[in-house]
């Protein structure tokens, strides 16, 4: 039976991701693409990393799943492709560095091992925070205070991990490696196994090391003048914070920086599957669970829109039947890819399969090729509330993100409609930095995605969730110290 390895790059959007032959900054994600398949047009479900990561892990879409702002978890009901995979006799493990994707949030479901590099001992108390938001002797009393929740021991060894000996330039490919390095060679299971991990680098803060860094900064700016550019997505949306175009210039310099160090933590991982005789028998997976605005559309971060920043995100596939360097033509959606490895892998699956919204793209599979992708946003992440707790009174042109989004498109139209009765419509082809809203001009496109759209709501049971998820307080901290405000 055949491995897969499912990596996701957090917040990763495929302009940024240079597949091209003498790529620099992606010359080993390039090198795997040659020998595998890349897909063009590969659409995330949602623009943020819950309701996209449980969109990945369950074939169906936010509406079905019910994991999004307004309910932050992944209910119980649909079947993981972990699960699915465990129930198929695999190892089953996952290594995550983004607190979204954790067992607290219900993605932990079929995983015999579940790794949150962001503690050096595995628990539910959380110390890394207060290495990051406190100094001094606030610091060391706060970490008094927290030492006795639950194991002192424990505590004590993530309190001192947090502070002293995680590396800031990196915020956990390099310990979620050198841990699948030894996983890989003290394995004496002989099952195939599932590996999902989930690096985090590119999210904000960019902080990339230096060398990284200063391959990619624009001439005549120093790391230490592009560390002192305000990376306060929240303060400038609400414009409290003012970014200049040079501003803007050197964060997505920095961007790509992150994106080359973790092309380099690729390579690294492909060879320790190479030094355990495991590449050869594995279906190696390197996708986005979304993109990032940095300055497009007036806005930072990944949140309050459905454009192509935010849900066009990089694939490559490499192993079994996806070899040759070839492409996939055809739109593809991060739902197509459950069905699709089950296919590689030869595991039947009837219970995931009847779940899934999402079709198979393998080579083999007698799935029609998808005449549209859509896409949902189903709550503001934060919320107005919430941002206008972070950042004072909002202006009232930042009030029009309080709505919910969908969008929907083919091959040549794009069609984004609000609860608040908003439309868009973009030419993809044409206009594939969606500039130029063309609504007004074409009715009849509108109407025609829009019926579209309709029929596909109507098409299945919504998922029913309501009301908040409660979540611990270190787990909010360390939410909010990635932006997302609670």
């Amino acid at each position: 039976m055949t491995n897969v390895v499912l990596l996701v790059l957090d917040t990763a959007r495929v302009s940024a991701v240079d597949l091209a032959k003498r790529s620099t900054i992606t010359p080993e994600l390039v090198e795997i693409a040659g020998s595998g398949v890349s897909a063009d047009t590969a659409i995330a479900k949602a623009p943020w990393t819950l309701p996209s990561h449980a969109s990945l892990f369950t074939a169906t879409d936010p509406s079905k799943h019910g994991a999004h702002a307004g309910h932050k978890r992944l209910s119980d009901e649909p079947q993981t492709l972990a699960e699915t995979f465990a129930v198929a006799d695999y190892e089953t493990v996952a290594v995550s560095n983004n607190t979204w994707i954790s067992e607290e949030f219900g993605f932990a479901r079929g995983f015999e091992t579940f790794v949150k590099t962001w503690q050096y001992v595995q628990t539910d108390t959380d110390l890394g925070e207060i290495a990051r938001t406190e100094e001094g002797t606030d610091k060391l009393r706060a970490v008094v205070r927290r030492l006795f929740d639950g194991n002192p021991l424990t505590n004590l060894a993530n309190a001192v991990y947090g502070q002293f000996l995680r590396n800031r330039g990196d915020d956990g490919a390099k310990r979620t490696n050198e841990w699948i390095a030894d996983w890989l060679a003290d394995r004496t299971d002989d099952r195939p196994f599932f590996l999902f991990v989930n690096y985090l680098e590119p999210h904000l803060e960019y902080r990339p090391p230096r060398e990284h860094a200063e391959r990619f900064l624009p001439d005549g700016v120093t790391f230490e003048e592009a560390m002192d550019v305000p990376q306060d997505a929240w303060g400038y949306i609400a414009d409290t914070v003012e970014m200049t175009d040079r501003d803007f210039e050197i964060l997505r310099a920095l961007y790509r920086a992150e994106i080359a160090y973790l092309d380099d933590r690729i390579g690294e991982l492909r060879r320790h599957l190479e030094a355990a005789g495991e590449w050869e028998d594995t279906i190696f997976v390197v996708t986005a669970d979304h993109g990032e605005n940095i300055g497009d559309h007036g806005l930072m971060d990944h949140q309050y829109c459905l454009y192509d920043t935010l849900l066009h995100v990089p694939l490559v596939i490499h192993g079994g039947p996806f070899t040759g360097g070839g492409t996939v033509d055809d739109l593809v959606q991060l739902t197509d890819l459950g069905p699709t490895l089950l296919d590689a892998a030869g595991v039947d699956a009837p219970e995931f399969r009847e779940q899934a919204q999402g079709r198979s793209f393998h080579p083999d599979a007698d799935a029609d090729p998808r005449e549209f992708a859509i896409c949902e946003y189903l709550a503001p992440q934060p919320s107005m509330d919430a941002l206008e707790k972070r950042v004072g009174t909002l202006p009232d042109d930042v009030r029009r993100y309080d709505r919910s989004l969908r969008a929907i498109r083919d091959d040549e139209w794009k069609l984004i409609r609000g609860s608040d009765g908003s439309t868009e419509l973009y030419d993809v082809v044409d206009d594939p930095e969606e500039r130029t809203d063309l609504s007004d001009d074409n009715p009849e496109q509108v109407s025609r995605l829009s019926s579209t759209l309709d029929d596909w709501l109507d098409s299945f049971e919504h998922a029913d969730v309501s009301g908040t998820v409660d979540m611990t307080d270190d787990t909010k901290e360390r939410l909010e110290d990635l932006g997302y405000l609670q």
